[in-house]
């Protein structure tokens, strides 16, 4: 991938990166409407990166209509793995209340366990295997529309054109995801000005993977 590891630093080539970071994390505090317009930001970004301009979008909230398919198509992969879940986490959960009352059955009790284990594994792979597929999910929606964003095999596709580079851009999602998650170690406020910074980093690494 190109210069993959420039995703940390392209942010700060715009002399006006603090003010437009500030200016999206306040409209971050916005429920909904603020992680809309973060996703349009991003993708306004990457457009500047796609016409070879190193410089974030203009900050503000005219980025809403460019955000909420993205948006619509994550919420609907997420709805989709909570659903997974709900069906391995509800029956245990249901075993570990039958077996608090009166006498517990040891097999079930080991049922129970077993069920909260897988589910917690079945989660996590769900929720990797998410993040090594938003790069190929962005691009599909953004040039197809919702209906071939959720279509599954269409994704699976566009990540296999080359694994490595999929893998490559799974982890540094991964890595702006943890970069975004360290301003609520310092203080709550600053948990959104990291996630407008990682929004920054996620624009670098969806345009990296495209070259492919």
């Amino acid at each position: 991938m190109d210069r993959v590891t420039e995703a940390f630093v392209w942010p700060f080539r715009d002399p006006e990166w603090l003010t437009k970071v500030l200016i999206i994390a306040l409209t971050l505090l916005i429920p909904v409407v603020g992680s809309i317009n973060g996703i349009g930001w991003m993708l306004a970004s990457l457009d500047r990166l796609r016409a070879g301009e190193e410089r974030l979008a203009p900050a503000n909230l005219t980025h809403l209509g460019r955000g909420i398919r993205v948006f619509a198509v994550e919420l609907i992969y997420g709805i989709g793995i909570v659903a997974i879940a709900a069906v391995i986490f509800v029956p245990a959960l249901v075993l570990e209340i039958n077996q608090g009352h009166g006498s517990a059955n040891a097999g079930l009790i080991a049922a129970a366990l077993f069920l909260n284990v897988f589910g917690f594994s079945v989660t996590t792979l769900l929720s990797l295997g998410l993040t090594f597929a938003t790069p190929a999910i962005v691009l599909v929606t953004e040039s197809g529309g919702v209906g071939a964003g959720v279509r599954v095999g269409a994704v699976v596709r566009r990540s296999r054109m080359n694994l490595t580079h999929t893998l490559i851009a799974g982890l540094m999602l991964i890595a702006a995801s943890f970069i975004g998650s360290l301003g609520a170690i310092v203080c709550g406020i600053g948990f959104l000005v990291t996630s407008a910074y990682a929004l920054g980093m996620q624009a670098w690494v969806i345009h990296s993977f495209e070259k492919v």
